[in-house]
């Protein structure tokens, strides 16, 4: 097995040190090194190794290497490398393991160490691959029953989810069970672990739906009722509750569009809105105002099919215009 790997060091010296007792172990091949923050990040982001040496107490300040780089990787990729942190002092380590890291070595590396940590990575990346492989088998073999046999099953994923996610998709077939093909159509999105939804975007009737943004094993439940909009912010959005609480997930606005249904609006390339939140809608000035806030949301030309569509909502009920 060939393992890639990346060096994030503001020293010289410490990355040809690093790059030195790699090369004792043919299974590991460099794929470059970068020496501050922005461009560590850039460099994962384009060849995706399968380690990251990190240091996270830099004596350049300036390089702006921390902990927290782990933290930008979450908002772009769907698994993040094995984290192995390279640094001076035994202090940081308890730190470090709240980002979930996968080892932590104290400068200078031991070879002995080095040896014990690869063979436990390799043995890691099989038994990942080993139970993903177990997991989709079964998955398959479900779907092939002669009860669901006419519904579609598209899974997008990726090793590190299919088990994590296995008794979810369980449910999924369970549920849909006798239904046919035209009728069940069901399509199982890219799972990640910094944002879980309900597969079955229909939430069970009388039950009000709870979305989960789950980031480093910090599960945090809203109930979709309570969110008045959702903002872009490149590839992650901001969702803002009716209390004035903002909630970031990594996940992009168009993910949102397809799993959230009524009452909820796409008006802008930036924002959804909760059509239960909307006070004032001004054609005009092409805003809509979010209820017992001074909140205003642009609305856009493309999407005022939409925005005609809140208002005939709004209207048709117990309405008086006056």
């Amino acid at each position: 097995m060939k393992l890639t790997y990346i060096i994030i060091d503001d020293d010289p010296q410490s990355i040809l040190k690093t790059q030195a007792v790699a090369s004792r172990f043919q299974n590991l091949h460099c794929v470059g090194s970068a020496s501050n923050y922005n461009d560590g990040i850039n460099l994962v982001l384009e060849h995706v190794p399968k380690i990251v040496f990190l240091e996270i107490d830099p004596s350049d300040k300036e390089s702006d290497l921390s902990l927290h780089l782990i933290n930008e990787l979450h908002r772009y990729l769907k698994s993040i490398p094995k984290i192995i942190i390279t640094t001076k002092y035994k202090e940081l380590a308890h730190e470090a393991l709240k980002f979930e890291v996968f080892d932590y070595f104290t400068k200078p590396l031991g070879i002995n160490e080095f040896r014990k940590t690869l063979l436990k990575l390799e043995k890691n990346c099989q038994f990942e691959e080993k139970e993903a492989k177990q997991k989709f088998g079964l998955i398959e073999e479900a779907i092939s029953d002669d009860t669901f046999a006419a519904s579609n099953f598209i899974v997008e994923t990726k090793s590190d989810l299919v088990s994590e996610n296995f008794f979810e998709f369980e449910k999924i077939i369970e549920n849909n069970s006798g239904n046919n093909q035209d009728e069940t159509t069901l399509q199982v999105e890219t799972i990640e672990e910094n944002l879980e939804i309900a597969t079955d975007k229909t939430p069970k009737k009388g039950k009000p739906l709870i979305i989960c943004v789950k980031s480093y094993g910090d599960y945090r439940f809203i109930e979709a009722k309570d969110i008045c909009y959702l903002q872009a912010d490149n590839n992650s959005t901001d969702i803002h509750l009716y209390n004035g609480e903002m909630i970031t997930a990594f996940k992009t606005l168009k993910h949102f569009e397809n799993v959230l249904k009524s009452p909820f609006v796409r008006i802008h390339n930036s924002y959804i809105v909760n059509i239960e939140y909307v006070s004032r809608i001004h054609t005009g000035n092409a805003v809509c105002y979010i209820k017992h806030t001074t909140t205003k949301l642009p609305f856009s030309k493309s999407y005022k099919d939409n925005v005609d569509s809140i208002i005939s909502s709004i209207t048709n009920g117990n309405y008086l215009e006056i």
